[in-house]
Protein backbone atom coordinates (compact mmCIF):
# COMPACT_ATOMS: atom_id res chain seq x y z
CA UNK A 1 0.00 0.00 0.00
CA UNK A 2 2.86 2.42 0.78
CA UNK A 3 5.89 2.65 -1.42
CA UNK A 4 9.34 3.11 0.05
CA UNK A 5 9.72 6.26 -2.03
CA UNK A 6 6.58 7.80 -0.52
CA UNK A 7 7.53 6.79 3.01
CA UNK A 8 11.00 8.27 2.45
CA UNK A 9 9.42 11.56 1.41
CA UNK A 10 7.36 11.52 4.60
CA UNK A 11 10.46 10.74 6.64
CA UNK A 12 12.48 13.52 5.02
CA UNK A 13 9.65 15.98 5.54
CA UNK A 14 9.37 14.99 9.17
CA UNK A 15 13.12 15.35 9.62
CA UNK A 16 13.02 18.84 8.10
CA UNK A 17 10.24 19.84 10.49
CA UNK A 18 12.22 18.44 13.43
CA UNK A 19 15.38 20.31 12.43
CA UNK A 20 13.46 23.55 12.04
CA UNK A 21 11.91 22.97 15.45
CA UNK A 22 15.31 22.44 16.98
CA UNK A 23 16.54 25.76 15.69
CA UNK A 24 13.58 27.49 17.34
CA UNK A 25 14.08 25.75 20.67
CA UNK A 26 17.75 26.54 21.14
CA UNK A 27 18.12 29.52 23.42
CA UNK A 28 20.69 32.18 22.69
CA UNK A 29 22.15 33.05 26.09
CA UNK A 30 23.55 36.43 24.99
CA UNK A 31 20.26 37.47 23.39
CA UNK A 32 18.41 36.67 26.60
CA UNK A 33 20.87 38.71 28.64
CA UNK A 34 20.52 41.62 26.18
CA UNK A 35 16.76 41.42 26.71
CA UNK A 36 17.32 41.90 30.43
CA UNK A 37 17.31 38.34 31.78
CA UNK A 38 19.87 37.67 34.52
CA UNK A 39 22.85 35.57 33.35
CA UNK A 40 21.97 32.80 35.83
CA UNK A 41 18.43 32.60 34.42
CA UNK A 42 19.79 32.54 30.83
CA UNK A 43 22.23 29.77 31.78
CA UNK A 44 19.47 27.74 33.41
CA UNK A 45 17.06 28.33 30.54
CA UNK A 46 19.64 27.22 28.00
CA UNK A 47 20.50 24.08 29.98
CA UNK A 48 16.82 23.29 30.58
CA UNK A 49 15.94 23.75 26.93
CA UNK A 50 18.72 21.42 25.85
CA UNK A 51 17.47 18.88 28.40
CA UNK A 52 13.91 19.16 27.13
CA UNK A 53 15.00 18.65 23.54
CA UNK A 54 14.94 14.98 22.51
CA UNK A 55 17.94 15.50 20.22
CA UNK A 56 20.21 17.16 22.77
CA UNK A 57 22.08 15.89 25.75
CA UNK A 58 20.52 16.30 29.20
CA UNK A 59 22.28 19.26 30.84
CA UNK A 60 21.82 20.41 34.41
CA UNK A 61 24.26 21.90 36.88
CA UNK A 62 22.76 20.05 39.85
CA UNK A 63 24.65 22.02 42.50
CA UNK A 64 23.64 25.32 40.90
CA UNK A 65 20.07 24.08 40.40
CA UNK A 66 19.71 23.40 44.14
CA UNK A 67 21.54 26.51 45.34
CA UNK A 68 20.71 29.23 42.80
CA UNK A 69 17.02 30.09 42.61
CA UNK A 70 17.45 32.11 39.41
CA UNK A 71 19.25 29.26 37.60
CA UNK A 72 16.62 26.85 38.95
CA UNK A 73 13.74 28.96 37.59
CA UNK A 74 15.48 29.41 34.24
CA UNK A 75 16.15 25.69 33.96
CA UNK A 76 12.54 24.77 34.74
CA UNK A 77 11.20 27.38 32.29
CA UNK A 78 13.57 26.32 29.51
CA UNK A 79 12.83 22.65 30.05
CA UNK A 80 9.06 23.14 29.97
CA UNK A 81 9.17 25.44 26.96
CA UNK A 82 11.30 23.15 24.81
CA UNK A 83 9.59 19.99 26.01
CA UNK A 84 6.24 21.55 24.97
CA UNK A 85 7.68 22.53 21.58
CA UNK A 86 8.94 18.98 21.08
CA UNK A 87 5.52 17.55 21.96
CA UNK A 88 3.77 19.95 19.55
CA UNK A 89 6.27 19.09 16.82
CA UNK A 90 5.79 15.36 17.36
CA UNK A 91 2.02 15.85 17.17
CA UNK A 92 2.39 17.67 13.83
CA UNK A 93 4.60 14.90 12.48
CA UNK A 94 2.15 12.22 13.63
CA UNK A 95 -0.76 14.09 12.04
CA UNK A 96 1.12 14.48 8.75
CA UNK A 97 1.91 10.78 8.65
CA UNK A 98 -1.71 9.88 9.41
CA UNK A 99 -2.94 12.24 6.67
CA UNK A 100 -0.55 10.63 4.19
CA UNK A 101 -1.74 7.16 5.20
CA UNK A 102 -5.36 8.24 4.79
CA UNK A 103 -4.69 9.65 1.32
CA UNK A 104 -2.94 6.42 0.29
CA UNK A 105 -5.82 4.35 1.68
CA UNK A 106 -8.34 6.44 -0.25
CA UNK A 107 -6.37 5.98 -3.48
CA UNK A 108 -6.19 2.24 -2.87
CA UNK A 109 -9.93 2.04 -2.06
CA UNK A 110 -10.83 3.98 -5.22
CA UNK A 111 -8.62 1.69 -7.33
CA UNK A 112 -10.27 -1.40 -5.81
CA UNK A 113 -13.74 0.11 -6.30
CA UNK A 114 -13.01 0.71 -9.99
CA UNK A 115 -11.67 -2.81 -10.35
CA UNK A 116 -14.79 -4.31 -8.76
CA UNK A 117 -17.05 -2.23 -11.00
CA UNK A 118 -15.50 -3.94 -14.02
CA UNK A 119 -15.83 -7.43 -12.49
CA UNK A 120 -19.57 -7.62 -13.16
CA UNK A 121 -19.43 -6.53 -16.80
CA UNK A 122 -19.81 -9.17 -19.51
CA UNK A 123 -16.93 -8.63 -21.93
CA UNK A 124 -17.39 -11.85 -23.90
CA UNK A 125 -18.38 -10.02 -27.10
CA UNK A 126 -15.43 -7.61 -27.03
CA UNK A 127 -12.79 -10.05 -28.30
CA UNK A 128 -13.98 -9.43 -31.89
CA UNK A 129 -12.97 -5.75 -31.65
CA UNK A 130 -9.26 -6.62 -32.03
CA UNK A 131 -9.69 -7.99 -35.56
Amino acid sequence: MFSIKKMTKIGLGALAVVLLGLAGCQSDREAMIQKGYPPAYADGYDDGCQSGNMFSQFTKDVNRYHNDKTYHEGWDDGYQECKSEQAALQKQIDQSIEQQKLMEQRKHDKKMENKHMLDGIDTSGLENLHK
